[in-house]
């Protein structure tokens, strides 16, 4: 509940204190133009909350930031340290944060440290940039059951998640497993909501045809 503070005017003919919901009452009894020496004037003023501080606002989301890292970079000593790294700069722009979830606010930090490593990785062994009109259509026949994927075992999940690219496994991480709505990834991702959509679809075909590979591979 926020916290008020309060004053009041005081009529010294009448030694009466007048709020502002007994101001009809105040008219009928005195008039409208009484004496104005001992006034003393009852309103509520608004006294701000005390702000949040940097852990309670962004540790409750660190296990989050973690699993995206872990999921992005493939490595969790590599993860640990973009996660370090992220709430390094974090806690250094926190006095310009000014939302009210930190979670989206963190996570957009995170994925930039892990692609930061990511280009120099890719920098390294040639690897062609990603582009989404390079990766097929966006027509998804898993889309009739969407959530099938998700009932494979953990061990599996994750097997096919890396074999797909860094922006497939993202899209998929923070909808399907941060729960995060399509606006909060666009924000964290930088791109379109049309482009997550679109995004999505085409991860959720290609996982679902790395899961039937797997499934069948595990079989023989």
């Amino acid at each position: 509940m926020e916290a008020t503070s309060a004053f009041a005017i005081e009529y010294s003919r009448q030694a009466a204190i007048i709020s502002v919901l007994e101001k009809n009452y105040f008219s009928w009894n005195f008039g409208n133009k009484p004496h104005l020496s001992g006034v003393i004037i009852l309103m509520e003023a608004f006294v701000p909350p005390e702000p949040r501080t940097f852990e309670q606002v962004m540790l409750p989301h660190l296990d989050a930031a973690y699993n995206l890292a872990c999921w992005l970079l493939r490595d969790p000593h590599d993860a640990e340290d973009s996660v370090q790294e992220a709430c390094l700069r974090a806690h250094r722009a926190f006095d310009r944060f000014r939302g009210a979830d930190g979670r989206a606010w963190l996570l957009t930090i995170v994925r930039n440290v892990c692609y930061s490593q990511l280009r120099q990785k890719n920098r390294v062994s040639g690897e062609v940039a990603f582009e989404d009109d390079l990766h097929g259509s966006t027509h998804d026949p898993a889309d009739d059951n969407a959530l099938a994927w998700q009932e494979m075992k953990s061990d599996l999940l994750q097997q096919g998640l890396e074999h797909l690219h860094a922006e497939y496994r993202e899209v998929i991480v923070l909808h399907a497993l941060e729960g995060l709505s399509y606006r909060e990834i666009a924000g964290v991702a930088g791109i379109p909501i049309g482009t997550v959509m679109s995004r999505l679809s085409r991860a959720r075909g290609k996982l679902k045809t790395e899961l039937i590979a797997l499934t069948e591979k595990g079989k023989r």
